[in-house]
């Protein structure tokens, strides 16, 4: 089980609450010593002009993808601004050697509408098609149907089933696993309540034991990417610690079934 974090978990939220950490290094040499494998990268709004993943910082990192967070912008259904945010990304995303980009459809992004659905696939499929080469991973929060016509767009179209985000949405994580475990090529690992916030894990209504359970069953040997809710700012280390601790525990016991 390849466990990983999204960016900025094991800093302080100095730069802002989800931010590449101005000392971005550091995260990445605390990998081995908290016991996890790999970080997502995040450019968001407010880093899209200067986010250290634009220049050569490495092609050996363990950067499992690019999450565009600037993309979850109601911009994209204007003229040609998906190109626009995610040509950069995927610039980087070679010059990096990252195979993977996370594009977030949530919130202002947000793919519910039918007319902003059929704005999207027309958009981004010839976009998607240009850039054969990168792995477009798309975050939802979309009913079955609809997701069924995003991933048939092109065939580097693969899902990041956010767990927590799903139980939110009133998802059922059985059905979408079912219908779309092909697909999956990242776990974000998140509790959170139904029609509401992230939580520790454990004490929302995702049920992250039967999750994991039911991908371990088919096979999957994707990343999990933990994405769970902030604790006391200070201890960022101590709460990877415990988030991994309490994921590692439910694979442990689903192994020994």
């Amino acid at each position: 089980m390849r466990i990983g974090i999204i960016q900025g978990r094991l800093s302080r939220p100095v730069e802002g609450f989800q931010e590449c950490p101005k000392n971005w290094q550091r995260e990445f040499d605390l990998l081995p010593l908290v016991g996890l494998t790999h970080i997502e990268w995040i450019v968001t709004q407010k880093s899209e002009n200067s986010n250290p993943i634009f220049q050569e910082i490495g092609k050996n990192l363990p950067i499992s993808s690019i999450c565009a967070d600037n993309f979850v912008d109601s911009k994209i259904f204007e003229g040609s601004n998906i190109e626009k945010i995610l040509s950069p990304i995927c610039h980087a995303a070679r010059k990096n050697s990252v195979k993977s980009v996370t594009v977030p459809l949530l919130e202002d992004s947000s793919l519910e509408d039918p007319e902003k659905l059929l704005f999207f696939i027309r958009n981004f499929s010839p976009f998607a098609r240009e850039n054969s080469d990168i792995v477009f991973s798309l975050e939802t929060e979309l009913s079955v149907n609809k997701i069924s016509e995003l991933v048939k767009i092109s065939d580097n179209i693969r899902l990041t089933y956010d767990t927590g985000n799903n139980t939110s949405y009133g998802v059922d994580h059985g059905e979408y696993i079912d219908n779309f475990f092909d697909k999956i090529s990242n776990v974000h690992l998140k509790d959170r309540l139904k029609n509401g916030k992230t939580v520790e894990p454990g004490s929302g209504d995702t049920n992250l034991q039967e999750i994991i359970r039911k991908l371990n069953k088919k096979g999957y040997s994707g990343p999990f990417t933990m994405q769970f809710c902030r604790g006391i700012e200070g201890y960022e280390i101590d709460q990877c610690k415990k988030h991994l601790n309490h994921v590692k525990s439910i694979y442990d016991n689903i192994a020994k079934i």
